[in-house]
């Protein structure tokens, strides 16, 4: 079962792995691995700590060589915009990483799946994985395919709430603020929906396992949106 999972995975990302206990570190939590009495080493850390310096280095030449006039200070922000905690989250859900994920029983149960910072870790993980497997040409690969491709859209999502209040500043539209309108589920797997108004104007809805995520999508959905905003006046 196992097997047949992780080569569907392989098959998701378009990389085989010629060692398979590489792929099964990269994918165990150390929640599962203490469940099953692996070995401390047989968990995704150590791979994690090699992924994030090897994406470091793939997404800093990638900026150095696409963006030639920006200087090192942007540089260094849209780095960190692309690589930090929830961005790599999203990267990882495009191709449905965190269904792979092996974790144990107790984390299960406390929403461990659907937390930002697990399914990132797993993420840098499966780079330092490629890596050991075969080298830095089909880790960079893996990098350009699944989190430096499409950034136009990524971006925009990624930075959407300093977009969008930027722009309702700068065209003085009014106060763009957020506002809760529920929350489902039980308290470790809580679901949130916020909707993003400017003024009385609601703009944007979203939905996410933390108010964050929610406003995040929300601010996201109104610069989708912008050109024809839903009329909405707040109770």
């Amino acid at each position: 079962m196992l097997e047949e999972r992780m080569a569907q995975l392989e098959r998701a990302i378009g990389y085989t792995f010629q060692d398979k206990a590489l792929l099964q570190r990269a994918l165990t939590h150390s929640s599962y691995a203490n469940e099953q009495k692996i070995n401390k080493s047989g968990d995704y850390e150590r791979l994690e700590f090699l992924g994030d310096a090897v994406l470091e280095l793939v997404s800093s030449d990638f900026l150095f060589r696409e963006y030639t006039k920006l200087p090192e200070g942007q540089l260094t922000k849209k780095r960190s915009s692309m690589v930090c905690e929830p961005s790599l989250a999203f990267c990882a859900r495009e191709i449905s990483l965190e269904q792979y994920i092996l974790l144990g029983k107790g984390e299960e149960a406390t929403g461990g799946r659907t937390r930002d910072s697990i399914i990132s870790d797993v993420m840098e993980a499966m780079i330092g994985a490629i890596y050991l497997d075969s080298g830095i040409e089909e880790a960079k690969k893996f990098i350009h395919r699944f989190i430096l491709s499409d950034l136009d859209h990524k971006e925009l999502f990624y930075d959407a709430k300093t977009i969008l209040q930027e722009m309702v500043q700068r065209d003085n539209q009014g106060t763009l603020r957020y506002e809760l309108l529920k929350s489902e589920g039980p308290e470790h797997a809580k679901t949130f929906t916020v909707a993003a108004f400017v003024g009385d104007t609601r703009v944007g809805s979203g939905t996410g396992h933390s108010k964050k995520a929610a406003e995040q999508q929300a601010a996201y959905e109104a610069l989708l949106n912008q050109k024809t905003p839903e009329r909405h006046t707040a109770q």
